[in-house]
């Protein structure tokens, strides 16, 4: 299912309606799964992010109360909107909220962007794995939408772990990226490595990233083997999977950005 979109809506706000947060409209939602969704909203001009970094948003509860929750931005830094993947929680307060979200609501944006999860908390590397899983995907793609990493390594690896097959948003967009002019240019080659493993036979890899890191099937199945000296790996998902990765590599050798010396792996902590 495409995005369910209301045309005519100007992308960028000139003006922001309060001093931290400004007021913008959805104009599209699309529908992975009964529980997975993506929605792009207007974009205030002044707001600026790198990509891999997430917005803090905010929808107002049954009472009208504000509820604030982080979402990491898919939509690429030039992009005149902004774009955010979301998983409905049963019981959760935005989650409510945000399933009753329609074409021209107003969704509250914080004016600053958050996080740790950018290309430059890394040492310059050959390859780079993107390691998410669920709706972790989202800043993948942002990141996978910069033309700079395109030009700075020369493997693209995108890992994304899924329950049910459903889940595994953007899959068509990042087969498309390679065809795009202004990516390719900058020469890397992209794998892309779909991962799910409740539908069985839905995928060929049907178990979670860091049992498939540890027992070498990761590595196989890209057909790129990770060394500290040559892969750079980014992860943004469930917190037991990032937890067991962080031990994992750091075994390995990878260490995360640490009083201004670049490291070989970056994690997404907003949970």
């Amino acid at each position: 299912m495409g995005y369910v979109a209301e045309p005519g809506l100007q992308a960028f706000r000139d003006t922001g309606s309060e001093d931290k947060w400004t007021a913008e409209t959805v104009t599209a939602i699309r529908h992975w799964s009964p529980t997975m969704l993506s929605f792009r909203t207007t974009r205030y001009r002044g707001f600026r992010f790198t990509p891999g970094h997430y917005a803090r948003l905010a929808l107002p509860d049954a009472e009208g109360a504000s509820v604030w929750r982080p979402y990491s931005v898919v939509s690429a830094a030039y992009d005149e909107y902004l774009e955010f993947l979301a998983i409905l929680v049963p019981e959760g307060a935005f989650s409510a909220a945000l399933g009753r979200l329609q074409v021209g609501d107003t969704i509250q944006v914080d004016k600053n962007s958050y996080g740790f999860l950018t290309v430059d908390q890394l040492a310059p590397g050959n390859d780079l794995w993107l390691l998410a899983s669920g709706t972790g995907l989202g800043p993948m793609i942002s990141i996978l939408r910069d033309p700079a990493v395109w030009a700075n390594f020369n493997k693209l690896i995108v890992v994304h772990s899924v329950r049910h097959a459903d889940e595994l948003a953007y899959r068509d967009e990042i087969a498309a990226l390679p065809e795009v002019d202004f990516l390719a240019e900058g020469g890397a080659s992209l794998g892309y490595l779909p991962i799910v493993t409740r539908d069985p036979g839905a995928a060929a890899l049907n178990q979670r990233i860091p049992v498939l890191l540890a027992d070498g099937q990761l590595e196989k199945a890209a057909k790129c083997e990770i060394g500290v000296d040559h892969s750079r790996l980014m992860i943004c998902g469930n917190p037991a999977m990032a937890t067991e990765l962080r031990q994992l590599l750091g075994k390995l050798g990878f260490a995360t950005n640490r009083r201004g010396i670049l490291g070989q792996m970056a994690f997404e902590k907003y949970w």
